[in-house]
């Protein structure tokens, strides 16, 4: 019921407040905030970025270089659920068991494929005694398999990884070791790389995972809070999971999920950019679609379920990303009500003088495009040190603006409304769009 009540008031709060704005004459602070608000937040990315690079990320040696020494009898379990991944579990596995850190065990959940999924894990189980598979019955979704390999696992550390991940020889080096020298660290995420790049869609996210999630992942860390680890590369303290009854069900993202379940029980979580792992991404639009409907919706479960739950002062770190994915929503409902008054204005042939030249669109633009420009060279400033051609994106990852910030609000418009009205079923999997060379 409080959920249920959250949900409502931030919906038409975000509803109504540039609704208010633009009915009562105040359509120039509607568009300071839409205008404003990605450019401050650009700039506090960048800002971020750079404190984390010189601070610590400097000081670190280019690869290739020697990872961070664990232990050798210290043993690891990589967990790898597994849906329908028949083209691409046998290279995924093959990587996981070709670690630097050989004291390895490596758990394949298969869960409840329509493929054969099962009859291949099998098969690649027989050659190496360090994999051991879990078959589940019916689809339970990734929770779910992530919880059982966790219950199976015989380490107290767990690399987590998707059915399409390529894991780099060193990421489990660098994965784990944060996790054993600092105790009060629960969650490491590391630094996912595209190697799908066949069509635009393709190209532009190699720049965005860059210059738009790297960098806000280096800034939150500065602030000492991420809002989630990446679900296709991290790696957990299983005594800290145990205390949070792992991964919920019923959340569409668990990556999201797990993060906030651990932050608020005073565990800490890492962004280790040295920690690689090469995956597939859509390369279609309608996938994109689908992927970003799914995060933007766990997204919006995540703050209506958190919100209540953050009130306390202890939390005050946990504060500012509820803010801010609070803000970004705003901004994606001011845009489409500020549009549709624009269109409803125009169909009526009414003057749209006083609200387009507000604020000069030529200036936004021009000084949007600048700060854009600027936050992709310092991605590849920053990322060239782990994707030499990197620099290569650059002329993809222009159009970002364009492709991405419209999905983005638009996935954002669809999904908000029915995570903040509706209850929360169990959350099972399909399969995912992994590219057009993967035959998707």
């Amino acid at each position: 019921m409080k959920e249920r009540i959250v949900g409502t008031i931030a919906l038409a709060s975000v509803i109504l407040i540039p609704a208010y704005l633009y009915l009562s004459g105040y359509q120039f602070y509607l568009m300071l905030f839409i205008f404003f608000y990605p450019l401050f937040m650009g700039a506090i990315w960048i800002s971020g970025a750079l404190y984390f690079w010189f601070q610590w990320e400097r000081h670190w040696a280019w690869r290739p270089s020697d990872p961070p020494v664990i232990p050798e009898d210290c043993l690891v379990t990589i967990l790898i659920p597994c849906y329908n991944e028949q083209a691409n579990c046998e290279e995924t596995i093959s990587a996981a068991l070709s670690q630097q850190h050989q004291h390895i065990e490596v758990i394949a959940i298969n869960d409840g494929s329509s493929d054969d999924t099962g009859q291949l894990l099998d098969q690649l189980s027989q050659r190496d005694e360090r994999l051991r598979i879990i078959h589940l019955a019916n689809n339970q979704g990734k929770a779910m398999a992530l919880t059982m390999g966790a219950l199976a696992a015989r380490s107290p550390y767990l690399v987590c990884i998707d059915g399409d991940a390529l894991l780099e020889s060193d990421a489990v080096n660098y994965l784990v070791h944060p996790l054993i020298a600092h105790p009060q660290v629960a969650a490491i995420t590391g630094n996912p790389r595209i190697r799908t790049r066949s069509t635009l869609v393709g190209r532009i996210q190699v720049g965005e995972f860059s210059s738009i999630i790297g960098l806000i992942k280096r800034t939150q860390r500065v602030f000492g809070r991420l809002f989630t680890v990446s679900g296709v590369i991290c790696a957990f303290r299983r005594d800290a999971l145990e205390e949070v009854d792992y991964w919920s069900l019923n959340m569409a993202t668990e990556d999201i999920d797990i993060t906030w379940k651990l932050q608020l029980r005073g565990w800490r979580a890492f962004y280790e950019p040295r920690a690689l792992c090469w995956v597939l991404m859509p390369e279609t639009v309608k996938g994109l679609w689908r992927q970003r409907q799914r995060w933007a919706q766990g997204g919006a479960e995540t703050f209506i379920k958190y919100l209540p739950k953050v009130t306390h002062v202890k939390h005050h770190k946990l504060w500012g990303l509820l803010g801010d994915y609070y803000l970004s929503v705003l901004w994606s409902f001011s845009l489409a009500v500020t549009s549709l008054f624009w269109l409803v204005e125009y169909a009526g042939q009414q003057s749209l003088i006083e609200t387009t030249t507000a604020i000069p669109p030529s200036f936004t633009g021009l000084l949007l495009a600048c700060v854009c420009l600027l936050q992709f060279l310092t991605s590849l400033l920053i990322d060239r040190r782990y994707e030499p051609t990197i620099g290569r994106a650059l002329y993809w990852v222009i159009w970002y603006p364009c492709v991405f910030w419209l999905i983005n609000c638009l996935t954002c418009l669809r999904t908000f409304p029915t995570a903040m009205l509706k209850s929360r079923g169990r959350a099972r999997w399909v399969s995912p769009d992994r590219g057009i060379e993967d035959g998707s």
